[in-house]
């Protein structure tokens, strides 16, 4: 599957860009890709979503800052399931058509091909999203994983298929407004003429009538169920990162744009190991005679066990390091490394035998650190606190 390209090199805009310089840019790559300047052109219409996409994010402040911080992992859940992808043309020209305006004298989109002026002032409802949290533990992390959650939401009627009525075919068009759920006055007033344009009372906007409700949903086109889903969780994801499933949210009221769901990451406690970014830690605790003569050891690790050698003379507090054993970056950029933080363990009890053979050694010069041992801790416990 194609990469994703940055949606700020979509929109040909530095990463700085204002929120009233992205919708400009926006609005220029629109009208140059519109599906109606561009018949039959396939790529066009590509380039077309795929601006409405970058713009949907980036005119976001919280999905722009997620964006800028994880990248195309922070705002889509699954590959592939971004805003330009999983909508419609006509979803495009519904959410976004308001910023146009009367651009450049075409009216908006209102004089472009099958998106009249009638359509781009009708309302159109979209369904509210959805938030749930998602447990993953470390292997998770380090592979990504897929989750199949259970989620409670409205989803469209299926005897109606979603419009409301009766059979799905009890339906009018608003002679108000013939359709276009707007409804406009002229009045006449000492400056001239003046044309005002409005929401039709008629219809709320909808551009059509129900003249029979479906008795199962009471005319509202969307009931409550149970439905899993299928989540796609990147690898290297952190605690509190939130993924965006465009059209996964609650069904919209008689037809219109799905909400999206809101997946937080939840980040399980390892029992053995310490995430600290991309880095795990592990605090390993050896004999005092291991850490004098030396030897193997195994340590956990996230996905298995691996053996490490002690040197002899190995002293507490020095940290081994596992290249690659840590955890991926969301982004692809590197992975982090494990660190085995060496602690020597003091038996708090003994045997008369081991309290004789102590004694022994320490009669030993060995066993009495010297100046240059001492001032080596020194320093280490000096840049601890500075």
């Amino acid at each position: 599957m194609t990469e994703k390209r940055d949606y700020y090199d979509i929109l040909e805009i530095p990463r700085t860009a204002t929120v009233e310089e992205i919708k400009k840019a926006y609005r220029k790559k629109a009208l140059e890709y519109h599906p109606d300047r561009n018949p039959g052109d396939k790529k066009a219409e590509e380039k077309f979503k795929e601006a409405a996409e970058a713009y949907e994010v980036l005119s976001d402040a919280d999905k722009r800052a997620r964006y800028d911080r994880f990248g195309h992992a922070g705002v889509n859940g699954t590959t592939g399931s971004g805003f330009g992808s999983g909508m419609s043309m006509e979803d495009i020209f519904s959410q976004f058509g308001d910023i146009f305006g009367n651009f450049g004298g075409f009216g908006g989109f209102g004089n472009f091909g099958g998106f009249g002026s009638s359509r781009s002032g009708r309302r159109t409802n979209r369904g509210s999203d959805l938030r749930v949290k998602v447990k993953v533990n470390l292997k998770e992390i380090l592979t990504g994983v897929e989750k199949k959650i259970k989620v409670k939401k409205y989803v469209a009627c299926t005897y109606c298929h979603g419009n409301g009525s009766e059979n799905g075919d009890s339906v009018a068009t608003c002679q108000t407004c013939k359709g276009s759920g707007v409804v406009t006055r002229i009045t006449n007033t000492i400056l001239g003429q003046m044309q005002t344009t409005s929401t039709c009372p008629t219809c709320n906007g909808e551009g059509k009538i129900i003249t029979k409700k479906c008795p199962h949903c009471n005319g509202e086109g969307i009931v409550r169920e149970e439905e899993i889903i299928s989540i796609n969780i990147p690898a290297g994801v952190t605690a509190g990162m939130q993924l965006t499933i465009s059209g996964e949210g609650n069904a919209a009221r008689r037809g219109g744009i799905k909400g999206d769901l809101l997946v937080v990451i939840e980040e399980e406690e390892d029992p053995n190991l310490i995430r600290s970014g991309n880095d795990v830690i592990y605090n390993l605790f050896i004999s005092f005679p291991t850490a004098a003569l030396g030897g193997t050891v195994e340590v956990p690790t996230i996905d298995g066990i691996a053996k490490i050698k002690i040197e002899p003379g190995t002293q507490p507090g020095k940290v081994l390091r596992l290249r690659n054993k840590g955890l991926p970056s969301v982004n692809g950029y590197g992975t982090g490394d494990q660190l085995i933080n060496v602690n020597v363990y003091v038996p708090e009890t003994l045997s008369e035998s081991e309290k004789k053979a102590l004694s022994q050694m320490q009669k030993s010069s060995n066993f009495t650190p010297s100046n240059a041992a001492k001032r080596n801790v020194f320093d280490k416990f000096k840049k601890m606190f500075n």
